[in-house]
């Protein structure tokens, strides 16, 4: 069983897209739930980020844990909005409750890996390493990344936050791959692994998101399966930082650098912590 997490090096470089992409090639190896622990920027009943993983993946089980109006971190929309701020302990346990009944676990974060998404500024990677300490099942992350200018650096310092918290990154993959690449992308595209140390695992092509599910299916298979396969024939994850229960939020913790388909699928929203958008 494997829990992997999704999160980018910003806001809109494709991490839904993705989701949906290794949604959709995990669904050959078993059944699949995607958790969005938190969406912004739109109201109750409006299609989120779990809406399109369904339209695009088809047959996996989703949660969503909490919905805020504005489009703003997470924790800054709850605070606005006065409504309950997410836990950290609350989303580990969805994540391992998903986790108890399904073969794949994919969690879409919010944003970057350091964006707070809770009460006490908590991350998407203190999301990680509670479910890595609580022993589920093999942990790993996922990084989104825009190919332009700055990628390099963008990607180099969230795959140092993520081995900060202890938590294995398996790869990049690319959010949205142009027709005609410019000449910064071209050389990302090789010097990305080398600055980050680890693999660009998938590249899926600009547009994806506006397929029909077959095609995006088949590109899926195309653009990430090998990249999976390789990345999930590993099995090793780097030795915690601290398995202390209680740890600072992994912001303040970043190292020096080392080396609505129903019929598809099962929608399942496990309510929006109050009343009332799409996600930084």
């Amino acid at each position: 069983m494997s829990i992997t997490f999704v999160t980018g090096t910003s806001t809109g470089v494709g991490k839904t897209v993705t989701t949906a992409a290794l949604a959709s090639v995990l669904t050959g190896s078993g059944s699949v739930a995607v958790c969005k622990p938190a969406q912004t920027g739109l109201l109750p009943g409006e299609p989120g980020d779990i809406a399109d993983v369904v339209r695009l993946a088809g047959a996996v089980t989703t949660v969503e844990l909490a919905r805020y109006p504005e489009p703003l971190a997470p924790d800054t929309a709850a605070r606005r909005a006065g409504m309950p701020l997410l836990r950290c302990g609350e989303v580990v346990e969805s994540v391992r409750e998903l986790a108890a009944k399904h073969d794949h676990v994919l969690v879409e974060g919010a944003g970057g890996v350091l964006v707070r998404l809770g009460e006490g500024g908590f991350t998407l990677a203190d999301v990680a390493a509670g479910v890595r300490d609580a022993g589920v099942g093999e942990v790993a992350a996922v990084v989104v990344v825009d190919p332009a200018l700055g990628a390099l650096n963008h990607a180099e310092l969230t795959v140092r936050a993520l081995r900060s918290a202890g938590v294995r990154c398996a790869g990049l993959v690319i959010g949205a791959w142009p027709g005609e690449p410019d000449l910064a992308m071209r050389c990302n595209l090789d010097d990305l692994p080398a600055v980050t140390g680890v693999p660009v695992i998938g590249r899926l092509p600009e547009g994806a998101g506006a397929m029909g599910r077959a095609e995006f299916a088949a590109e899926a298979r195309r653009r990430c399966a090998p990249g999976l396969a390789a990345h999930s024939s590993r099995s090793t994850q780097p030795r915690p930082e601290s398995r202390a229960s209680v740890r600072p939020p992994v912001r303040d913790a970043i190292s020096p650098a080392s080396a609505p388909d129903p019929a598809a699928g099962t929608a399942t929203v496990i309510a929006a912590s109050a009343p009332p958008g799409p996600t930084p």
